[in-house]
């Protein structure tokens, strides 16, 4: 990439599957030069929990183009046909592939994108009243780069809550690195799993296997009041659409946030598959000949504190519905507590120009632009940082090429890709509101 480059219409900063349909749906564009810049050296998708038999909790449907583009050529079902399992797919009588296939899928993509660029480091972000300025490290040397617009999908980091904070490694992980440290975590005496989550659910399911034949005892708290399941129902799903972005996105703000929160099961429970599993190795784990090591599951307790000592870790327990705290023993403890969005640290002085909310929050606009003062206004976006602002279906693989192809209508000045109009069976504003 060279200094002389003139600039691009729009610089897409992180390589995820958001930003990776950015660049598919922006293939088919004369008029429109997308750079994807990524600062690792491939794209991946959470391998960490990369489980064989792990499903994507949603249809192929939500591919990088299909529900924008259903015959373009980067479609999943290209990806079949181009990999001869079509027929294969098709017998398999499946919409939901593994996470496997759709990794898979996703590094087909871009292997077939020239505008990718992977082991480029954005270190700098600046406006000059016309373009963005990028300062760009690709190994020991650095490139300047412009574009009229930018769009940030550099995507989530694993959170860990204040109370977990501090402990060893040796002795604490997050779950997004369960695979890279399964091997010695087999070899403990008693492994703890925080959080109810699909990825909390199926550490947890991998642990109960493993414990069944001889491995550690295992935990598995959460503070919720059950191990909830995902609310997968078709009527509830409309939440996800386009019609219901639309209708979550004129509330006042105090009413998303409370719908945010309301709502957490559409987007943060566990599929009843895996529930049934864990129950499953449950059930079978009982009728075993051999004696096994200990197994507890417990639901609606708050982790207060964590004490790492020489006999591993003491975590200070409070059962929220009686308010009593106890003390619990380990000797490692997996945080499944979810994710935050990345820091973002190149933008600078940028930050200060744009709007934020009543909670400080970067304010969106509903074709995903940051609300900015004076000339930026309209030239900055997100991916997949606008729960707050887009509800639910924000972090759904289901709406990325809906809000992809937003976001190029909106850098092109035209309308390039048809958005879907009726989109939900129910309705969800006043009747006959303007």
């Amino acid at each position: 990439m060279s200094t002389a480059h003139p600039a691009y219409d729009a610089i897409a900063i992180g390589c995820g599957p958001f930003n990776l349909g950015l660049a598919a749906l922006a293939s088919g564009l004369d008029d429109v030069n997308l750079a994807v810049l990524d600062g690792r050296p491939e794209l991946t998708w959470h391998r960490g929990l990369m489980f064989g038999d792990a499903m994507l909790q949603v249809s192929f449907l939500a591919d990088l183009v299909s529900l924008v583009e259903p015959a373009h050529p980067l479609s999943f079902l290209s990806y079949l046909r181009d990999n001869d399992r079509l027929y294969q797919f098709y017998v398999r009588e499946k919409f939901h592939p593994t996470r496997r296939e759709y990794e898979a899928y996703l590094r087909w993509a871009a292997a077939q994108l020239d505008s990718l660029h992977f082991g480029h480091q954005v270190e700098h972000v600046r406006w000059n009243g016309d373009d963005f300025q990028l300062t760009v490290a690709r190994g020991n040397e650095k490139a300047e780069l412009a574009a009229r617009h930018l769009v940030l999908g550099v995507g989530t980091e694993p959170s860990v809550p204040p109370a977990l904070q501090g402990l060893p490694a040796e002795k604490f992980l997050h779950s997004a690195d369960y695979l890279y440290r399964r091997d010695d975590l087999l070899k403990a005496g008693r492994v703890t799993v925080v959080g109810s989550g699909q990825s909390g659910a199926e550490c947890a399911l991998d642990l109960l296997r493993a414990n069944s034949d001889g491995g550690p005892a295992v935990n598995w708290l959460t503070r919720t009041p059950s191990f909830a399941p995902l609310d997968y129902s078709k009527l509830v799903l409309e939440m996800t659409t386009p019609s219901y972005v639309d209708y979550f996105h004129e509330l006042a703000e105090a009413s998303r946030d409370r719908l945010v929160k309301e709502q957490w099961r559409h987007y943060k429970g566990i599929s009843s598959d895996t529930l049934d599993d864990i129950h499953d190795v449950l059930y079978q784990r009982d009728l075993g000949a051999e004696p096994v090591a200990p197994v507890e599951l417990q639901c609606g307790v708050a982790v207060e504190s964590a004490v790492a000592g020489e006999d591993g870790v003491e975590l200070t327990l409070r059962h929220t519905d009686s308010g009593r705290t106890f003390k619990h023993q380990t000797d490692v403890v997996i945080a499944a507590t979810g994710y935050r969005n990345r820091p973002l640290p190149f933008l600078g002085e940028l930050v200060d120009r744009v709007k934020l909310d009543a909670a400080g929050r970067w304010t969106i606009n509903r074709d995903h632009s940051v609300a900015a003062e004076g000339d930026l206004a309209g030239r900055l976006f997100v991916a997949n940082a606008d729960l707050h602002s887009h509800g639910v279906a924000a972090p759904d693989l289901g709406i990325g090429a809906v809000r992809n192809a937003g976001i190029l209508n909106a850098i092109a000045g035209r309308e390039c890709f048809r958005l879907p109009k009726q989109t939900a069976f129910t309705t969800f504003a006043v009747p006959g509101a303007e």
